[in-house]
Formats: C-alpha cells, structure tokens, sequence
C-alpha cells in the first residue's frame, strides 16, 4: 500500500464535528462530485475508486442528513479496470446543495462561510486531498505533494486557503487540471498535521529525518574523499617537482628552510599537512605551521616550473 493511500485510511476514521463534517463532505462534492437533472428533480453524484473514501462519504452524509442514499459499484473498461464506487442522493438533494453551499459548483471556488473557523478549514483541505490528492513515498522519491482540481477558481481558492498555514503551495497547469503542489518536505509534513494525519505525520518526520541524516553523511563522506584526492593530488605533484629539481640542479640549491621540507615530504609521501607538522617538529625540533609547510612547498614548485619553462 503506497504512503498516500496509508494516509487516507487513516484520514477516513477521523471522528469530527458537524461543521467540519460539512466542510469536509463539501469539498469531496465539489472535487469529485456532480450535480444532474432527473426527472425527479436535482441529483448529486459522487464518485469514487477508493471504497474507503466511498464509506467515509456516506458516514459524513449520515451524520448530517437522514436521507435516502443509493450506492452502485460499476467495473471501469478502461486503464486499470477498477470499481467505480457511485453515490447517488436524490430525496432532499436540493437542500443539501444549499447546505453544502455548492451552488453553481462547476464554476465557484470555496463558499467563505463554509470555513470561518479554523477547524472548518482543516477539514476542507482533508476533503480536498481525500478527493484528489496525492503525496510521494517519502522513502523512495522526491518530495511532492499535490491536489488535482478541474476548475480554476476552486485551485486559485485552495491555494489560498492551503497557505493561509504558510505551506508555500504553488499552481501549475497540467493538460485539463489545475495542479496544487508543494515541493518542501518540511511544508508537506505540516500538511498532514493540519488535516490530522498524525500517524502519517510521525512516519514521514521519521523518514525524512533518517534521509537528511543520510545525505548529510554522505555530503561528508564525498568532502572528506574530495580532500583527500586535492591532498593526494598536491603530494604527487609536490614530489614529481622535488625529484624534477633533484636529477637537473640537486637538492643542494634550496635553501635550509625548503630542503628541510622537500626531505619531509619524499619521506612521507601520504601525509598530510597535519601529519607533517608533526613529524617535521620529530625529525628537526622545530615547530611549523600548515600553512608554512604549504608556503615552503609552493616556493620549490615555483622552482620546478621555471625549470621546465627553460627546457621548453
């Protein structure tokens, strides 16, 4: 089971209002619900391929209506050939497109006093992802989260409302849908704590957690091996000037301070600069400095140059 489907059933068990269940049951209307004309007046439609989402829907209708609702399961021909779960509500469905404030649902964004308090805002963005919404395992892929929205206004409008929790949503087109997204791991994870999400919430903390830990390791593991290869670099070529000087003019040209060190160095090809600090203090008694050994070793690599300049 993916992590988004792991956090939608557990979204579906959430116990709430009345005032939340109505926000909540509006945005899953409006997102994957239709209103038609029967002949026996206003219906809605709900549909879903999520039997979860199917029950949660008719739970949230049963605690606020007591009114007749029809359910019907037809097979999809097409893609994955999954059941389609219908919800049909034909007795009353007036009055509770009224109550849902859905009226002319197909070209209005979120009725305002449908989300006056803040728990009343939580649970429209719940319906929005139950609706449509979707996360990435956090453990395999990057970050992203998204609600898919057919109409404009209604993805102008939960952007507005998503960041009103300052979760930096962003919009973009995507063939015949409004994509509502956030790329932050650390946004998306706020997400699932303001819908209530709190066993998704631990899991994904623990992941990323245990992720950014990871890649701070590695970002060390490739500095210290990107040293290591600038220090070895650096000793090969200091040593390949050393003997370049040696076999043309003789060691017996530098200075004492310069031959004390290009010694040093041939006799102690892979240490570091730390390294020969130490052992420099060992071999002569006398204390140096990193940055003296780097001065030193780059005045007998200037030597060399000016040495292969004249044999060129």
């Amino acid at each position: 089971m993916s992590f988004a489907s792991r956090t939608k059933n557990e979204l579906v068990s959430l116990v709430v209002s009345d005032c939340c269940a109505k926000a909540e049951l509006s945005a899953l209307t409006k997102i994957n619900g239709v209103v038609n004309i029967s002949r026996d007046g206003l219906r809605i439609e709900f549909q879903t391929q999520n039997a979860t989402i199917a029950r949660r829907y008719i739970k949230l209708l049963r605690q606020l209506y007591d009114v007749q609702i029809d359910l019907l399961t037809r097979k999809q021909m097409r893609l994955n050939k999954a059941n389609v779960y219908i919800i049909r509500i034909t007795n009353f469905a007036e009055m509770i497109i009224e109550d849902l404030m859905l009226i002319d649902m197909d070209n209005s964004g979120i009725a305002p006093a449908l989300i006056e308090q803040n728990c009343c805002k939580r649970a429209y963005l719940r319906g929005a992802f139950l609706a449509s919404g979707s996360v990435n395992n956090p453990e395999r892929s990057a970050y992203h989260f998204e609600l898919s929205i057919l109409d404009a206004k209604l993805a102008d409008d939960l952007q507005a409302l998503t960041n009103e929790y300052n979760l930096n949503a962003r919009i973009l087109k995507r063939k015949r849908n409004y994509i509502v997204y956030i790329k932050e791991s650390e946004k998306i994870s706020d997400f699932l704590r303001i819908i209530n999400a709190t066993n998704a919430v631990l899991d994904f903390e623990d992941i990323r957690i245990f992720r950014d830990m990871n890649n701070s390791v590695n970002r060390i593991r490739n500095c210290d091996i990107a040293n290591l290869n600038r220090s070895w670099e650096a000793s090969n070529k200091a040593i390949d000037n050393i003997n370049l000087i040696a076999d043309t003019l003789g060691l017996d040209i530098l200075n004492d301070k310069l031959l004390e060190v290009a010694i040093l160095r041939l006799k102690y090809p892979d240490s570091t600069f730390a390294e020969l600090s130490e052992l420099y203090y060992e071999e002569y008694n006398k204390q140096i400095s990193k940055s003296g050994l780097n001065h030193r070793l780059r005045k007998i690599n200037e030597i060399a140059g000016r040495l292969k300049e004249s044999q060129t």
